[in-house]
């Protein structure tokens, strides 16, 4: 019998599995988690609802979590970022609750996000904390049974921090983006990488010789710049935090503000966790075929409202190109509406990277297991022991030895005597 579920078409799960089984063959330190918990089932009887990019390595985190013992529901995360043929076979394949469409609209994502909260989770899993959100503001029956959730994303934790900044969070949560060995890796190469892909398949534009404006200067940023880069183009950063303005700079790239960089940029990315990033004074003095795009988890980093106010005229040119033909003629292309260009346009991170940021997931819902009841209700970093352990799991995977510490050196770095 076919658990809940509603996706495009379980006809595509023969294809989703078989691009699952090619994604697991690199996330060898998720494989290592799985048959631990396989064998142990710490997540046994736990009801468990994510709300996250339904992709071929998230595919592999459910089914890791399943392994786990954990009952399980997954929603998207983002209207756009659903891979509709991993969604079947996830239904089809492995017996996983799947509520997600590619393109679904506004009504029907928050309609399955409210079927996922259906399972009454006792863990939330989240790429954005919409989920969370929504479990507060209307299923607040929920919170007595809650043992906690977990954050993947830095728009998500911003929200999470906002929130217990007003005493709103009622539950402990594990911040899974301020791991180690999540947003060092995660965020710069896996989005450096996944968001030039999503570019280039939208637009089969050259990067070499252009101007490419990155907005802001964080992890996912900087992963950005440094790719775009790497392909020839010339990079400028806009920033509004000066530290990282002057990291920026000390790196070798362009700094000045937005509407400075506006006239002069072919290319325009934000990432920044922040709305309005790319506002209407911009697009008002952007060159003709600007091409404007977004990796920031939601799409309000570019503020299409005024875009569509100066636009004449609208027309999908391409798949997941939208042109915007102002007064003057000047025409400024939008990608993947706005949303995650990685996810609208591309498959997102690698595996190899996914591999650790959903390691980071697993044991960050065992953790909240094991700790039931010992938590206070807010925001936590997942333990740096753990963090320590996915990467050394990862060194394993590939090989890799490293020195470890002489009983001596072990002394000295924990003594203060010794000087000079």
């Amino acid at each position: 019998m076919t658990v809940p579920h509603d996706v495009c078409d379980l006809s595509l799960a023969a294809q989703g599995k078989l691009r699952i089984e090619w994604a697991e063959m690199d996330m060898p330190v998720l494989r290592l988690v799985r048959e631990r918990l396989a064998k142990e089932k710490p997540l046994q009887g736990v009801r468990l609802g994510a709300c996250l990019h339904v992709t071929t390595e998230t595919a592999n985190l459910m089914r890791t979590l399943q392994a786990g013992g954990a009952e399980l529901a997954l929603c998207a995360s983002n209207p756009l970022s659903t891979q509709d043929d991993v969604a079947a076979s996830l239904v089809a394949d492995y017996g996983v609750s799947v509520f997600a469409i590619k393109g679904e609209d506004n009504e029907t994502y928050y309609e399955h996000v409210r079927a996922v909260l259906g399972i009454d989770p006792q863990i939330t899993m989240d790429d954005g904390a919409d989920l969370v959100t929504t479990l507060l503001q209307e299923r607040t029956d929920l919170i007595p049974h809650m043992l906690g959730s977990t954050e993947e994303t830095t728009t998500g934790v911003i929200r999470l921090r906002a929130m217990s900044a007003e005493g709103q969070i009622q539950f402990p949560v594990i911040a899974v983006n301020d791991s180690d060995t999540k947003h060092l890796f995660d965020n710069r190469y896996g989005t450096g990488q996944s968001s030039i892909d999503g570019i280039l398949r939208a637009t089969n534009r050259l990067l070499a010789g252009s101007m490419f404006v990155v907005a802001g200067y964080g992890w996912c940023s900087r992963g950005i710049a440094m790719r775009a880069r790497g392909m020839g183009a010339n990079v400028v950063i806009t920033e509004i935090n000066p530290l990282k303005a002057l990291e920026a700079l000390m790196d070798g790239f362009r700094v000045m503000p937005m509407l400075e960089a506006a006239p002069q940029g072919d290319f325009f990315i934000s990432a920044t966790g922040c709305k309005d990033v790319i506002r209407e004074c911009d697009f008002q003095v952007m060159k003709d075929g600007a091409i404007v795009a977004n990796s920031g988890h939601f799409n309000v980093e570019i503020d299409l409202p005024a875009l569509e106010r100066l636009a004449v005229a609208q027309r999908d040119i391409r798949p997941f190109v939208r042109e915007y033909r102002l007064e003057d003629g000047r025409r400024i292309y939008v990608l993947g509406e706005g949303r995650l260009i990685n996810l609208a346009a591309a498959e997102g991170h690698p595996s190899s990277v996914m591999d650790m940021s959903f390691a980071n997931q697993s044991l960050a819902a065992e953790y909240l297991v094991q700790q039931q009841g010992k938590l206070e209700h807010r925001v936590y970093r997942l333990p740096e022991e753990i963090d320590q352990e996915i990467a050394a799991l990862k060194l394993q995977a590939e090989g890799i030895q490293i020195d470890v510490l002489t009983p001596a050196q072990k002394r000295y770095l924990e003594s203060w005597q010794e000087g000079t």
